[in-house]
């Protein structure tokens, strides 16, 4: 049976999600300490969690693209190969 290999190691996964978290700490922070309106705060917030999801979003959209271009030049390899070998 094959052994599940991940691409990161877990130090470099607890970094990512660690950061990840901090900033959005210190942006919470950030708001809260905001001399302006609950309107403007909300504005900010609400700015600053499209952003965040938008970027999860993309960097899945680009990971995919990634992954199925590699897929699609393997079966087109896979298939030269098979035609040279009939040759």
């Amino acid at each position: 049976m094959k052994k599940k290999a991940y691409r990161n190691t877990p130090a470099f996964s607890f970094m990512s999600w660690g950061s990840f978290a901090f900033f959005v700490a210190l942006m919470l922070v950030g708001l809260y300490t905001l001399k302006e309106p609950l309107m403007v705060k909300g504005y900010y917030l609400m700015g600053s969690v499209g952003l965040i999801s938008s970027s999860f979003t993309l960097a899945k959209v680009i990971r995919d693209n990634q992954e199925d271009e590699e897929r699609y030049n393997q079966m087109f390899r896979a298939m030269d190969d098979a035609v040279k070998k009939e040759d």
